[in-house]
């Protein structure tokens, strides 16, 4: 029994063909893969940290190259313009201040009516702005490991004195915030803290705001899983590149 074959057109304009598909079917894949690595790296951020974090979430960015025409030598690149969080997020870096010194971690209370990041100029008091003011005092931790910076609560004519015994103030809206005067620095407010401290609340009522928590250094928790993402987007590639690759070139994908 003899078998023959015979080739249908021109064999160079078929390769040439298949060619042209392979390249488009990359630019695809890669593009596709780059941007889904680039999604769940930004879905970790703000799963991690909240959508307070978006900024940083955002931060990731993502461009393939060549960045026009068609190629089968493509690459995808993933960055982050703050690459110093991201690595100490992901590896749960261990941040030591200088020798001698504290790490001055706000609370929230220095933030504009104790909610960081808002008002009209976010962050209203600073450790500089603290040192200057010539009040802050310091409360020790019970574990001795550190420092609770304190600004105390202004005494005054405000409205609601009386209520407020040596919490001065006054009260505001339905949900009652009641707003303060922290070493006549900066106003703060203590509504919606969900989950606030036992100890936050005890200082304020014994007429002390914690500002910043000193402390000679922290290990940060291990939140994001940057390589992982990497390496699902490049396990996903070949299958995403195949697909692509049966489309362009007229064939059913199994």
């Amino acid at each position: 029994m003899r078998l023959a074959a015979t080739i249908l057109g021109d064999l160079r304009q078929v390769l040439a063909a298949e060619v042209r598909a392979g390249e488009r079917a990359a630019m695809q894949a890669i593009r596709a893969e780059t941007e889904q690595v680039k999604q769940e790296l930004r879905q970790q951020v703000t799963s991690s940290f909240g959508g307070n974090a978006r900024g940083i979430a955002n931060a990731w960015r993502s461009q393939v190259f060549p960045r026009s025409g068609q190629s089968l030598r493509l690459a995808g690149l993933v960055w982050t313009k703050v690459p110093n969080v991201i690595d100490a997020f992901e590896r749960g870096a261990l941040i030591r201040a200088r020798s001698g010194t504290y790490l001055a971690i706000p609370t929230g209370f220095n933030a504009a009516r104790g909610r960081r990041g808002r008002g009209e100029k976010g962050l209203r008091v600073t450790p500089s702005q603290m040192v200057a003011s010539g009040q802050g005092f310091l409360r020790p931790f019970r574990s001795g490991r550190g420092f609770v910076w304190c600004l105390p609560l202004r005494s005054g004519s405000h409205r609601g004195d009386a209520a407020m015994g040596s919490r001065q103030g006054e009260q505001t809206g339905r949900r009652r915030r009641i707003r303060l005067i922290a070493g006549g620095l900066a106003e703060i407010g203590t509504g919606n803290r969900k989950g606030r401290e036992a100890w936050a609340r005890e200082m304020l009522a014994r007429g002390m705001v914690p500002m910043f928590l000193l402390l000679p250094q922290v290990k940060l928790a291990k939140r994001l899983d940057v390589k992982g993402a990497a390496e699902r987007g490049l396990r996903r590639l070949p299958e995403r590149f195949v697909a692509a690759w049966e489309r362009e070139s007229g064939r059913q994908a199994p």
